[in-house]
């Protein structure tokens, strides 16, 4: 890489830990402490008030927050280990410089726009 095109880790890394952390406080915000989402879910079970069916579409609510919280978080660690590994900034499909307009925009970025977009379509 360049240095132009260099990323400035210091800074994606200072970001990535600063979202890291609010992601990880709005968590437990969210689940009132230390409580798990699946606890949650089942304490929809407990309020018989509700029909079967808002119990069942809380509690799939609750777990599809789980896995896109989740997800949020392995990006982030992934980027973090990329930073560590010396590979922050290279794409891992075809090993190109991903644009520094990229990982301002997205710095858990992985692949480069044309591989992002090739992994997308396989989907």
């Amino acid at each position: 890489m360049t240095s132009s095109s260099t990323p400035n880790l210091s800074l994606h890394r200072e970001r990535l830990l600063q979202e890291r952390t609010q992601l990880l406080q709005r968590i437990a915000e969210q689940r009132g402490g230390l409580v798990s989402r699946a606890d949650m879910a089942s304490d929809h079970f407990d309020n018989s008030f509700q029909s079967r069916a808002q119990i069942r579409t809380e509690r799939q609510t609750e777990f599809a927050i789980n896995e896109h919280e989740t997800a949020e978080l392995g990006d982030i660690d992934a980027a973090l280990e990329r930073m560590d590994a010396g590979t922050y900034g290279q794409c891992t499909d075809c090993g190109v410089t991903i644009p520094p307009e990229r990982l301002n925009a997205y710095p858990t970025a992985k692949r480069c726009i044309d591989c992002q977009t090739l992994a997308e379509q396989r989907r």
